[in-house]
């Protein structure tokens, strides 16, 4: 009986060795190339595809606005133009191109902030008199799992040029129970994402935590196992199973004795 016991007990520990760590996300065989195909210095941020841009497009180098939503080649005054008027919402494609009146599709994917604003600048200029435009990503965010398991947090980029370290920061750090030296930055597609495999437990490491975040990047900081208390878990159903077995056993053994 003990050796029917102690095999049931091992056939449940290696069932369940699947799951002994189950809230571990985004695992790769070990045959990936943890690099991006370009390389991420510290460079500005670049438009892409799904952004939402908020644009602004003044005459005479900003001393009047152009109000599109209004009759044809409109301007208003900027005294007379409250807070969060005057910008007009786009969305960037899937082909990285972007409908603006007027102009109309104009290719935006891959630019940086100031690039579109004197593309468009100039594109305007065939129009307006001296056009000045401002643009902005109003939905650049990125989602952080700081090493809590399946906990993950929404972090919005506020600033154009934030950086790992400083999104990570946002999200409050790195938990207790994170491996600082195994953060994985997925970038990309989601069918063939690009991951940076990233080390922050040294000084050394740290060069890499000044990588600049683009919309929608992923960044993951793979929890450290809870093995004991994993297997404990998986075990505690099938003792309890055994240990009914065992009393029914006795109790039927000891009345036919």
């Amino acid at each position: 009986m003990n050796k029917f016991f102690l095999i049931l007990m091992m056939a449940a520990v290696f069932t369940g060795c699947r799951t002994i760590n189950p809230s571990v996300m985004f695992k790769a065989d070990s045959e990936r190339d943890y690099r991006f195909e370009q390389a991420v210095a510290v460079s500005e941020y670049r438009i892409a595809p799904n952004d939402q841009l908020g644009v602004s497009i003044y005459a005479n180098e900003g001393f009047k606005l152009i109000d599109f939503t209004a009759s044809p080649g409109s301007v208003g005054s900027p005294a007379s133009v409250g807070m969060g008027q005057g910008v007009i919402k786009f969305i960037v494609d899937n082909d990285g191109y972007v409908k603006f009146p007027i102009i109309g599709r104009t290719k935006m994917k891959d630019l940086t902030i100031r690039q579109a604003e004197e593309i468009l600048e100039k594109e305007y200029a065939a129009f307006y008199q001296k056009p000045f435009v401002m643009v902005d990503v109003l939905n650049r965010r990125v989602m952080v799992f700081p090493g809590s398991g399946g906990a993950g947090k929404v972090v919005t980029l506020t600033n154009e040029n934030t950086t790992l370290i400083e999104a990570l920061a946002l999200a409050g750090g790195i938990t207790e129970t994170g491996k600082a030296y195994k953060i994985k930055l997925i970038r990309g597609d989601n069918r063939n994402p690009q991951v940076q495999m990233i080390d922050l437990s040294t000084i050394e490491g740290m060069r890499q935590s000044n990588l600049l975040l683009q919309a929608n990047d992923i960044i993951y900081v793979e929890p450290v196992p809870r093995v004991s208390q994993q297997i404990l878990a998986q075990i505690t159903p099938i003792v309890g199973i055994l240990t009914s077995f065992l009393l029914i056993y006795d109790i039927v053994k000891n009345r036919t004795n």
